[in-house]
């Protein structure tokens, strides 16, 4: 059976991981982008990591680039443009695909879990689901919906 902890994904580096390690931890993942009208929500999702990654929570980022080219980089040069222009500091997989044939199975699964308007597809960049530590996906927020927005739905969590 699978569960969110043992669907393979890509790390950086090209090699097939898991996210085992984050076991037990509050997590929220979120399909980015670095040239998009919400590309300033890395700063948002920073400053969570920030307040409250020393209790136990993590942002896991994969960089799409379906929607507008508009993560045209490397994976290098992503993680380049947000370092230098947000200052990230969290974990940030391969760049995916969350819609389509070709979709990753962690984004096909929190897609089941948790159907957003558009049913088992992703609106846009910056779509954000929310993971307690048991490992269920308990939330799914829009494209627009701001990190601070988030930020007591993840206390209640931790």
């Amino acid at each position: 059976m699978s569960t969110l902890y043992n669907l393979p994904i890509e790390a950086q580096d090209g090699s097939i991981t898991t996210l085992e390690p984050y076991k037990n931890k509050v997590l929220l993942i979120v399909n980015t982008a670095t040239a998009c009208g919400l590309t300033p929500q890395y700063q948002g999702l920073q400053k969570l990591y920030d307040t409250f990654h020393n209790q136990g929570f993590e942002v896991l980022d994969f960089p799409c680039n379906q929607f507008m080219n508009q993560t045209p980089e490397s994976d290098q040069g992503i993680n380049q443009f947000c370092q230098l222009n947000y200052q990230t500091t969290f974990t940030r997989f391969k760049k995916i695909a969350v819609n389509g044939p070709n979709t990753c199975h962690l984004f096909q699964y929190l897609k089941e879990q948790q159907p957003g308007s558009l049913g088992k597809s992703i609106k846009w960049n910056f779509t954000k689901f929310l993971v307690n530590r048991q490992g269920q996906v308990v939330a799914r927020f829009s494209p627009q919906t701001e990190p601070a927005e988030i930020q007591s739905a993840i206390q209640e969590l931790l």
